[in-house]
């Protein structure tokens, strides 16, 4: 039985000489010869090299096929390499239920999320996104998968985590909107801010709980019950408070923000990144720059839901459809714009199931046609996501010192992108999750 799982992968140009235990567990040397290198810093891609690895860190990257004294071999040799991809807006707790959103809303439960988010978190990983940064989910519920991926307990991606999102009363953030104002549920005010002191009082509490970084929602949103994404909702003061606090206690801030307001006066406050960017102009570009703000467009999502949307709209939310058929045929132009204005990009999909799991990688093909490079496209899930994360020294590229989160696809994605969306082979942390295109998990 090993022999034929030996030949059939080496046929397919995923193993090699020795092919790694079909399980998880650590490698204590691994030497993986790749036919091309695309290493997420942005230099030209290297052909012919071998990749060492010693448990979880990059060792050497050396010319040629060499044989480390004592290495496993994966022949990776007709295959494209890249670093592990990153998908800085991802909701993993969330799938999409069809019928009734409003019912669903209150009769689904932490522990169906959380049972959503293990089986979410594994088909991510096994597409290739060995880190994400889950920018809203009960807190409790996201800090356990978390924790549970560290300790090898379940399968996923490193995980960044903000709980739960912040902003005001009837803003995108708010659960009650569109609800009988007498119900209630214990942990819905976690999310509603109000004042500056609230906003502290806020990020404080989800640091204490866990979180990573945190999320406010300073414009109105699509998804969400009447409110309008073209309107600034929390006031100046509340957004600076949630900056100050977060950045004191080293969190970066996530802004979701479609109107050019919030939008503009989120990136001028020291936001970190601003999250869809629909209404954005060239004021925002500007601010933008200026603060080294950056833009996740969330693409995907925008075209999954219009495409839902026409099609069932009886599966959305009152106002929903409205909202998502005007935003969705905004993105485009908002990223070519965006992109032409010399804005700073990281890849994120906001996939909560319009889109399933394990699909984040068409984003790249919505970026490159709204006139990204494919390069560019890549270094915005790999380079720039980990930038923008926080840990460059551990993730985002294939660099000697770097964790050994490695991806290979067949074809080369530079001519076409859309070979990232079949990834064959995933290595995180040096431990191999997926050879031949089947999972070893």
């Amino acid at each position: 039985m090993q022999r034929s799982f030996m030949r059939s992968a080496l046929a397919c140009g995923f193993a090699g000489a020795l092919l790694a235990s079909p399980a998880p567990a650590a490698a204590s040397d691994i030497a993986l010869h790749v036919g091309k290198l695309i290493d997420g810093t942005g230099a030209a891609p290297v052909t012919n090299v071998t990749v060492v690895i010693h448990d979880d860190r990059i060792t050497a990257i050396q010319p040629g096929f060499t044989l480390p004294a004592g290495a496993q071999v994966i022949d990776l040799s007709t295959s494209t390499v890249l670093p592990g991809l990153i998908d800085c807006h991802d909701h993993i707790t969330v799938s999409y239920h069809k019928g009734d959103p409003i019912r669903n809303a209150v009769t689904r439960t932490g522990y169906d999320d959380e049972i959503d988010g293990i089986n979410n978190a594994r088909a991510t990983l096994l597409a290739g996104f060995t880190t994400i940064r889950d920018v809203g989910a009960t807190t409790p519920v996201i800090v356990a998968i978390k924790r549970a991926i560290n300790a090898g307990v379940i399968p996923g991606p490193r995980m960044w985590v903000s709980g739960t999102p912040l902003g005001p009363t009837g803003g995108h953030s708010d659960p009650a909107n569109g609800l009988d104002p007498e119900l209630a549920h214990s942990h819905w005010g976690d999310s509603v801010v109000d004042s500056p002191d609230e906003a502290r009082k806020a990020v404080r509490r989800l640091w204490r709980e866990g979180a990573d970084l945190i999320k406010i929602t300073p414009s109105g949103g699509v998804m969400s019950i009447g409110d309008n994404p073209k309107i600034q909702l929390m006031t100046d003061d509340e957004v600076k408070a949630v900056i100050d606090t977060a950045h004191v206690l080293e969190m970066k801030v996530a802004a979701h923000a479609h109107g050019e307001g919030a939008i503009t006066r989120a990136s001028e406050l020291g936001v970190d990144s601003i999250e869809h960017g629909s209404y954005a102009d060239a004021k925002s570009y500007a601010a933008m720059k200026q603060h080294g703000t950056y833009l996740v467009p969330t693409m995907l999502v925008a075209a999954k839901g219009a495409e839902r949307g026409r099609s069932h709209p009886e599966e959305f939310n009152p106002s929903t459809v409205g909202k998502m058929l005007v935003v969705s045929a905004l993105i485009k132009k908002n990223v070519h714009d965006a992109y032409a204005a010399g804005v700073k990009f990281a890849f994120g999909t906001d996939t909560f199931g319009l889109s399933a799991h394990g699909e984040n990688a068409q984003e790249f093909a919505l970026m490159v046609a709204a006139g990204m490079t494919p390069m560019d496209a890549i270094l915005a899930a790999t380079r720039n996501a980990a930038d923008l994360i926080g840990d460059s020294a551990d993730i985002g590229s294939v660099k000697v010192g770097r964790l050994a989160d490695l991806v290979a696809v067949t074809g080369d994605p530079l001519s076409d992108v859309t070979v990232l969306e079949h990834v064959g082979f995933v290595m995180k942390g040096g431990k191999i999750y997926k050879v031949d295109g089947k999972p070893v998990i």
